[in-house]
């Protein structure tokens, strides 16, 4: 293979047989089930990079379960979310995700630097209630609870809430392993339709893990939760900081 078929090739690896597909990346019944919760200041402000800055002391704790999503097939995912502001606009840093396919692992980490490892997230309704659950390695670390659609929502607020803009701390290292690409990425929504979206009471536990680290930012007080059924679309995201340049 010549130098510029490489060149020409080249999206992803392996080279011959990509772990995923290009964009764009439409999701269709995608389904969140996100518990809001207040945390410890001292610990999220030691965690947020700069140039972002810290609204208040809160947590996102996100479950989702995607049926149908262009390239990365049918999975879940879980994650936490801490909400912040760049220069003035309101977003959310993604401080940790869980998945259990690979290909979306693989494209979220490599395109956009969302910090995705291999886990073990469910979403399903038991009963009159809407659970997640997080496993690592066979052992659970996080359960949330909600009352089945008590209270319908808002769709236009529900909206401008999920169109957030989400930030991302993308690293990848060199052969020696120094930094090659430390950057602060903006990854946005688009062609979002908000479907369904309801309210209830909610409970969150979250489990110590050594190597699973979603305790570390503890629950003080849950103060609200979601669930949400849309369809949406994940564009690429622009670099909005180069920590190397």
């Amino acid at each position: 293979m010549k130098s510029s078929e490489v060149v020409e090739r080249a999206f992803a690896m392996p080279l011959t047989s990509p772990a995923y597909p290009p964009g764009p990346y439409r999701f269709i019944d995608r389904e969140y089930f996100i518990v809001t919760y207040r945390s410890d200041a001292d610990i999220l402000e030691a965690l947020v990079p700069e140039p972002l800055q810290l609204t208040e002391p809160l947590v996102k704790f996100e479950f989702m379960r995607m049926p149908d999503t262009t390239g990365f097939g049918n999975y879940c995912e879980s994650g936490q979310l801490i909400p912040v502001t760049y220069r003035g606009e309101r977003g959310n840093y993604q401080q940790a995700m869980y998945l259990n396919v690979h290909a979306p692992i693989a494209g979220g980490c490599e395109l956009w630097g969302f910090p995705k490892v291999l886990g073990g997230p469910d979403l399903k309704v038991q009963g009159d209630t809407l659970v997640g659950t997080l496993d690592y390695n066979g052992i659970r670390i996080a359960t949330g609870t909600m009352g089945y659609k008590h209270q319908a929502m808002d769709k236009e607020g529900v909206l401008r809430s999920i169109e957030l803009p989400t930030f991302l701390l993308k690293i990848i290292p060199h052969v020696d392993g120094s930094p090659r690409i430390c950057e602060l990425v903006r990854a946005p929504l688009a062609e979002v339709t908000i479907k369904g979206a309801w309210s209830g009471p909610a409970g969150l536990q979250l489990a110590d893990h050594a190597l699973a680290s979603v305790a570390k930012l503890p629950v003080r007080e849950v103060l609200s939760a979601i669930h949400i059924m849309t369809d949406l679309t994940l564009p690429l995201g622009t670099v909005v900081h180069d920590y190397l340049g």
